[in-house]
């Protein structure tokens, strides 16, 4: 069974199914094996509220996961309409790296509902591709960074993230591994003098 998106809902019922992924992403990276009802009440809502938009711990993990996706890739262009290439480009890098710590976190739980589901991996691989390869190329277009750079450059340089201990300071770590890969990609740009 699928979690409850189609159709539009009221503001409240809306704020309430936020609240809930808001508060299911905290837990669930903490604990693959949160009880729900501990789930619905950190949420503030009841656990009929949380059943009507998740039927079951799966669908709930996974919409988890759908949503941190969508959020993490519907960024990058809200940054490129805000930014200049190169400033949005940074930005979505420490998305990225919130995104991939929440993951980490998460990744139990994820293990346990693509078991029982098939899993969203592959899905969400492609969006934060299609995300990665459109700030490459406003970057490219403004010469903001070296030329030549695909995707896989990207995620190959930025794979060091997957080995930053998320139960310690990973995000200064993960601050200064992004900006040493930021220096990297901008020498040799273009537009640099």
């Amino acid at each position: 069974m699928e979690s409850r998106t189609d159709g539009p809902q009221r503001s409240d019922a809306q704020r309430n199914r936020e609240r809930i992924l808001e508060v299911a992403l905290v837990e669930l990276s903490r604990s693959p094996d949160v009880p729900l009802i501990t789930i619905a009440k950190k949420a503030g809502v009841g656990q009929g509220t949380l059943y009507r938009n998740f039927p079951n711990r799966e669908a709930l993990v996974l919409e988890v996961y759908r949503h941190e996706v969508q959020q993490l890739t519907d960024s990058a262009d809200e940054l490129l309409r805000t930014k200049e290439p190169d400033q949005a480009l940074r930005t979505w890098m420490d998305r990225l790296a919130r995104f991939i710590m929440a993951k980490t976190g998460l990744a139990d739980a994820l293990r346990q509902a693509a078991g029982t589901t098939g899993g969203p991996e592959s899905s969400g691989y492609a969006l934060v591709v299609g995300s990665i390869e459109s700030l490459l190329n406003a970057n490219h277009e403004a010469g903001t960074i070296r030329p030549g750079v695909t995707a896989d450059d990207f995620l190959l340089a930025i794979a060091g993230i997957w080995q930053i201990d998320i139960r310690g300071d990973w995000h200064a770590k993960t601050t200064r591994l992004l900006d040493l890969i930021m220096d990297g990609l901008r020498a040799g740009a273009p537009g640099r003098h």
